[in-house]
């Protein structure tokens, strides 16, 4: 007793000493002390060190299909399908480093050794654009062509940029769970900041491709390839040089093991009592010590309705409880209820995250397609040049003011109107909000290629600027575009993080990527689609190497069709969907079927 009266004496004294409430350690493994650790410190250096990374990335990406047609040969259609295949093994590479993190390494050390591959990877692309890709020099522009290349010089081009795919994708999921583990969300007030992170997050991803589409973008418009790479390369490890420097402040969370068995153990368990006679009783469910369960300590999560055959592998048979008076257990029979319902949480999931595919479709038509149709546009301003990838400015600068004008009118707008102390619009009403604006963005795209086809001179033989349609036209598109983004991936970042269990968190953030991933693949196997059965009977099909003599409209138009019909699907699963119930949050969980559009 006198211990105890001790201890709240010392704690109350001294507030330094407090710890957080969620579990997390600090570099030595002891529980992290909540003043020395955490909180904004840690978090600004996360934002500014994805500022930096984000940049590199785009140095490269923005810019990769004006790369691919000028300095390496490629037509517009191969070009649009070898950026959505690259864009989607960087988001499939997520998987990897989200597997690895949740394991076996922990957020931080994942973080560290993907951005030292994502170096070399920019290294390598650097070095070898400048010894033998831009050749003879100053190609690569508009004007001058580059000559052909070997197969070592392809293959170390190929094998740069997919370093490149293999450390930013390892690295991406985990930085952005990582900078939200440096938030309790025990806390009241660190709970609200969390939420706000995943805000400033998007935002400092967006303001660093902001250098990337314009000045780099630029620089490498006018063939100035090499050193817009190395631009990259400096900035990537600056990013990773920050990352280092705060590691005493930062918060850590310890790998839970291996996710695969135990949803495996899961499986298996439920298919060994397949015939056993259950009861609703939740009491004859298996519920595991603390000190003895399988996820290294993570909070449990309580018992939910649904899938209910997977309940009967938390079911306590008699030949359970036999096994238990001799003092054995065997996971592949008997698995706590917190463990059946990881799987469950991970089953409600999937739904949501199918109907975000085509969303992704929309979002990666700004580095492909975009690009092109702007580059048939009138890109002159008197005499100075506009890059046709730097439009994306636009895209970038419409995320910060909807960033901000949501979280400081919608929200607290909504929040009264509802008369409830919770928050504005739920991660689920945003997402859907974000299709709207996507079927609107494919919509002006379409309308803009009509007018863009209507004043292009015809009979040109390269269709770069033939349109006197000016390419500030595009604005709107890029705009609806990052309005989208807002409402979206911010939202699906907060939502894949909350309804994710503990030991997963880096796998619900590589649910936003792979989705990004399988919108980049989609998107390619849509356009082999279309030109095989738009090519037929020898026409030049809707997105021929000559803009002009195509029907971009009507692929846009198509893209809205598919969206809307998507947006069908995606309400009748956000009004399934039943949140996680997890046990000691600060404040109550959501009920079952609050998640409503």
């Amino acid at each position: 007793m006198a211990c105890l009266e001790l201890s709240k004496e010392v704690k109350f004294k001294d507030d330094t000493e407090e710890l957080t409430l969620d579990g997390s350690v600090d570099w030595h493994g002891r529980p992290a002390i909540r003043a020395k650790s955490g909180r904004w410190v840690a978090g600004t250096i996360v934002l500014l060190n994805q500022g930096l990374a984000t940049l590199a990335f785009f140095g490269v990406g923005v810019n990769l299909v004006l790369f691919l047609t000028r300095v390496m040969g490629q037509n517009n259609a191969d070009a649009a399908n070898s950026v959505s295949k690259w864009t989607g093994t960087v988001y499939i590479f997520s998987l990897v480093g989200a597997f690895l993190s949740d394991s076996y390494w922990g957020r931080y050390k994942t973080c560290a050794v993907f951005q030292v591959i994502f170096v070399i990877g920019l290294v390598s692309l650097s070095l070898s654009s400048y010894i033998s890709l831009i050749r003879p020099k100053g190609c690569g522009n508009e004007t001058i062509s580059c000559g052909k290349h070997s197969s070592l010089e392809m293959g170390m081009f190929y094998l740069s940029i997919y370093l490149i795919a293999l450390g930013n994708g390892g690295y991406q999921p985990n930085i952005a769970t990582f900078g939200a583990d440096q938030f309790d969300e025990e806390h009241s007030k660190e709970g609200y900041s969390k939420v706000a992170f995943f805000s400033y997050f998007y935002l400092a991803l967006n303001l660093g491709s902001l250098f990337s589409n314009t000045i780099l973008g630029y620089f490498e418009d006018e063939g100035l390839w090499a050193l817009g790479f190395w631009a990259s390369a400096g900035s990537a490890f600056a990013a990773l040089v920050l990352f280092l420097l705060g590691t005493p402040r930062y918060r850590h969370f310890k790998p839970s093991g291996n996710p695969l068995s135990r949803f495996g153990q899961v499986l298996v368990a439920a298919l060994r009592k397949w015939g056993a006679h259950t009861t609703s009783n939740e009491e004859d469910l298996y519920v595991m010590d603390e000190n003895e369960s399988p996820t290294n300590g993570n909070r449990k999560i309580l018992h939910t309705d649904g899938f209910k055959f997977l309940d009967r592998a938390a079911f306590i048979s008699t030949r359970d409880l036999e096994d238990q008076k001799r003092g054995l257990h065997n996971p592949w029979r008997l698995c706590p209820i917190t463990q059946v319902e990881e799987v469950k949480c991970i089953l409600r999931l999937l739904p949501i995250w199918l109907c975000t595919i085509i969303y992704s479709v929309v979002f990666t038509q700004m580095a492909s397609l975009f690009v092109e149709q702007g580059a048939a546009m009138k890109t002159t301003i008197s005499h100075f040049r506009i890059p046709p990838a730097s439009m994306s400015s636009f895209d970038i600068l419409s995320v910060a003011v909807f960033i901000f004008f949501y979280r400081r009118v919608i929200d607290p707008l909504v929040g009264r109107l509802k008369k409830t102390s919770s928050k504005g619009l739920t991660e689920l009403q945003r997402m859907g909000i974000g299709l709207v604006i996507a079927v609107m963005a494919m919509v002006s795209a379409g309308i803009v290629e009509c007018y863009r086809l209507k004043y292009a001179k015809s009979g040109c033989p390269h269709c770069s600027g033939t349109s006197s349609l000016s390419i500030f036209w595009q604005i709107p598109q890029y705009a609806l575009i990052g309005a989208s983004e807002v409402f979206m991936y911010v939202g699906q970042l907060e939502f894949f993080n909350a309804q994710t269990p503990d030991g997963l968190k880096s796998f619900g953030s590589a649910l936003c990527m792979t989705s990004i991933s399988l919108g980049n693949y989609v998107s390619s196997l849509i356009v082999s689609i279309v030109m095989k059965i738009s090519t037929e009977d020898h026409m030049p099909g809707w997105i021929p190497g000559n803009l002009n003599r195509g029907h971009l409209d009507r692929f846009y138009f198509l893209l809205a069709a598919l969206t809307s019909i998507d947006l069908i699907v995606y309400i009748v699963c956000a009004k399934w969907f039943k949140s996680i119930q997890l046990e000691g949050k600060y404040e109550e969980n959501d009920m079952p079927g609050s998640y409503k559009v």
